[in-house]
């Protein structure tokens, strides 16, 4: 026993100083020396030293040394002070990621400063311009939250010109070239799908992510080829592709004939491969769904705050809310590993891209100056709530007029007033 307790002593201290894996050896050597059981033994190397005894209000007490390290106390580097400016950014940024958020700031603090929206120390504008992407999600952990809503689809096949319009292959088109766009309708119908609702239309460019976007009036070929007139006026840059679903809307023999008297390459998808416009339902759901939601919007009230409200997302998207390309994808066993660039924003995609002509881009830089992010931001909110009182009011005479079997003719006649 009296040699068990000496090994016991001796091997304590090199028990305690060992890495894991030279603890595992040294507690095989120690069980099969001494006989001990696995638990009985790890315990009795991790006793601490025993100085002595001594009585304690009659009581018999062991003094032992504790020979453990001492944790050092990490000084806090990211303080109060730069939370609550990380917070009023990520708001003004409309809650984006941190991967986006992270290499934004260095763009988006010297911008929100110039308009007067913040007032940084020079230590918070400091730790905010060298603050990880990491560190941003550990900041925010408790005042994030997501919200996740599906959504239907309302495209109806349109199969007497399918034959005239190419499915789209990756060869026919230079997608690093701007200009190539990925067009689709955003159905308002607030999961009734009947009678004529509003529908946005959406165009996407696959090189620079530029996003463009016009509430129509309904499905009609009349109305999706006048929003996409109005689209096109509005792009800073030309049309060169267009790639779009399978519905009646796009596949018509006036938008063929538009396009080859304007040299634009038309083609679609496959049917039910959501995955070949996978560049435009994306921002389906990340600009045009956030911004408005699910509910139904189906007069010219609505209609006109829809296309209002568009105007100043359209600038608030493509200048100040930075985006991320895949440039390259890895299939490991069953794991995919995807490789992302840097988050930018459009515009800046757009002034990096060489085949933008530079007149176009001191346009855009003049336009990027006079822009206020946070100014924008109020804007869109100011108008996203009369677009949901509106509704709201809607639903409600709607409701009283079902009530009282008021004819469906006169639903709406309060919405003109």
């Amino acid at each position: 026993m009296r040699q068990k307790k000496a090994v016991t002593r001796e091997l304590r201290d090199r028990y305690r100083k060992s890495s894991k894996k030279e603890k595992t050896i040294m507690l095989d050597e120690f069980i099969r020396l001494t006989r001990y059981s696995r638990s009985y033994a790890a315990r009795a190397l991790r006793l601490k030293e025993v100085l002595g005894y001594m009585n304690i209000r009659g009581k018999r007490v062991r003094l032992v040394r504790d020979k453990r390290k001492i944790k050092r106390k990490k000084k806090k580097i990211y303080d109060e002070g730069v939370l609550v400016a990380l917070k009023e950014i990520w708001k003004i940024c409309d809650y984006i990621c941190s991967k986006r958020l992270a290499p934004f700031l260095s763009e988006i603090i010297p911008a929100l400063e110039r308009w007067g929206e913040i007032n940084l120390s020079a230590k918070v504008r400091e730790k905010l311009f060298k603050i990880s992407a990491a560190t941003i999600d550990r900041l925010l952990t408790d005042t994030r939250k997501r919200y996740r809503i599906k959504g239907r689809s309302t495209t109806r096949p349109g199969t007497l010109l399918k034959k005239s319009i190419p499915i789209r292959t990756f060869a026919d088109w230079d997608e690093a070239k701007p200009g190539f766009f990925e067009a689709d309708l955003v159905s308002h119908d607030g999961g009734a799908v009947r009678g004529d609702f509003i529908q946005s239309l959406n165009f996407t460019d696959i090189s620079t992510g530029w996003e463009e976007m016009i509430a129509v009036k309904n499905k009609a070929q009349r109305w999706v080829f006048s929003g996409i007139e109005t689209i096109k006026e509005r792009l800073p840059f030309s049309i060169l592709g267009i790639d779009s679903d399978n519905g009646a809307e796009f596949i018509n023999a006036h938008l063929i004939r538009y396009c080859e008297e304007h040299k634009i390459t038309f083609t679609r998808s496959r049917p039910y491969r959501k995955n070949d416009s996978c560049f435009v339902e994306q921002k389906n759901w990340s600009v045009i769904r956030r911004a408005v939601g699910y509910a139904r919007y189906d007069t010219d009230k609505e209609l006109s705050i829809l296309n209002e409200l568009y105007v100043y997302l359209r600038l608030y998207v493509n200048f100040f809310q930075p985006v991320r390309k895949l440039i390259k994808k890895e299939r490991i066993g069953s794991k995919v590993i995807k490789r992302y660039d840097e988050a930018k924003t459009p515009y800046r995609r757009v002034l990096a891209s060489p085949d933008i002509e530079d007149e176009i881009k001191m346009k855009l830089k003049s336009q990027y100056a006079m822009l206020n992010p946070a100014e924008l931001k109020r804007k869109i909110t100011k108008l996203q709530d009369k677009l949901l009182k509106l509704n709201a009011l809607k639903q409600k005479v709607r409701e009283d007029l079902l009530q009282k079997s008021v004819e469906p003719s006169s639903r709406f006649e309060y919405i003109s007033t």
